[in-house]
């Protein structure tokens, strides 16, 4: 309907509900890329479920920086707003709604330490070091140093997959003591239908999202600009879209008391927008001659900082409690708040 009548559905943008057809394919893109996950066990069917909301986020980005204005930082602001859900909101929520019902909750420290490692290198190498060169890779006045950030960027997420899939599986695997708490299996709903069901369904279910993304990125950068919102909102709304998804697997593990499954989905999500979103842009920007700023403002990079070392103490030991879950969520409503008061 909407390639048909799109420019019908468009002529009056003062009714911002039409955005809710998008939600329809998002929770078939969770529903079936949970199946798979549960077919394939760890680590694959969390990098299934990471790899599909990837996709999403990347077809939102270049939408928007195809046909919208052009917004240097939008790019910037999205993968920075995902940092902050994933690692605070949603590591917040997931933490503390498993603790209120389990006390305290274990996970493989390997895993969760593995992450971090590249996050943590990822993070300032992509957000924070480009406002430390003479030059910042920006793909119109430098592109030798975008594509090195491009190249460097992949060479990360490529080692760590190549851990996660193939040399230490293990580390990202349930703990013993969670397998043995945590419900069994026969007690959780099972998936129904055949595995190439669900990943047949699984692409037909992004396909649509991929496909609406151009009208999405129009209603988006018509409202910030009609209510005179703050630019940031573009990247957060993208960040919420593509998540929700996501954090609703990583919640349902974390009620099931498998806080490794929560653990796996949430921080590969936020690896995985770092490590595939920025090789991506740069890419788009050299395409179309869009600029793309990387580097956050100070604020931001106190915030990230925080966050990051934040994280390391959380995920420093073998449990988890309620602690950890309220810190997290209260830097999560520091972020918020500051974007309408910076």
């Amino acid at each position: 309907m909407f390639f048909a009548f799109g420019d019908t559905f468009l002529a009056d943008l003062s009714n911002h509900l039409r955005t809710v057809v998008l939600f329809a394919f998002l929770f078939g893109v969770m529903t079936h890329a949970d199946a798979v996950a549960e077919y394939l066990g760890e680590p694959y069917g969390t990098l299934i479920l990471t790899l599909s909301v990837i996709v999403i986020e990347v077809a939102l980005l270049a939408s928007i920086m195809i046909h919208g204005e052009n917004n240097p930082t939008l790019a910037r602001d999205a993968m920075f707003a995902t940092l902050m859900i994933v690692l605070n909101g949603m590591v917040g929520i997931a933490l503390l709604i498993c603790a209120l019902r389990y006390w305290e909750q274990d996970y493989n420290l390997a895993g969760a330490r593995s992450f971090l490692v590249v996050i943590t290198a990822l993070s300032v190498f992509a957000l924070i070091l480009p406002n430390y060169t003479k030059a910042p890779p920006d793909p119109i006045n430098a592109p030798g140093k975008a594509w090195m950030f491009l190249a460097v960027t992949l060479l990360f997420y490529g080692v760590f997959l190549a851990i996660q899939t193939l040399r230490h599986r293990a580390f990202f695997d349930e703990p013993a003591e969670a397998v043995a708490a945590s419900p069994k299996r026969g007690d959780r709903k099972a998936a129904t239908g055949s595995l190439a069901y669900h990943v047949a369904m699984l692409i037909l279910s992004l396909l649509p999202v991929v496909l609406l993304a151009e009208y999405l990125a129009v209603i988006v950068d018509y409202g910030i600009e009609d209510l005179d919102l703050p630019d940031e909102l573009g990247g957060i709304l993208i960040a919420i879209l593509v998540l929700a998804p996501e954090a609703l697997t990583a919640f349902h593990a974390a009620l099931a008391n498998r806080l490794q499954r929560a653990v796996n989905v949430c921080l590969g999500s936020a690896l995985s927008t770092i490590g595939l979103t920025i090789p991506a842009v740069l890419l788009i920007g050299m395409v179309t001659g869009r600029d793309v700023h990387l580097g956050l403002t100070g604020t931001e990079t106190v915030l990230l900082v925080l966050t990051l070392f934040i994280s390391g103490l959380t995920f420093g030991g073998g449990r988890t409690n309620v602690l950890q879950g309220v810190v997290h969520l209260l830097l999560f409503f520091v972020y918020i708040l500051l974007i309408f008061s910076p």
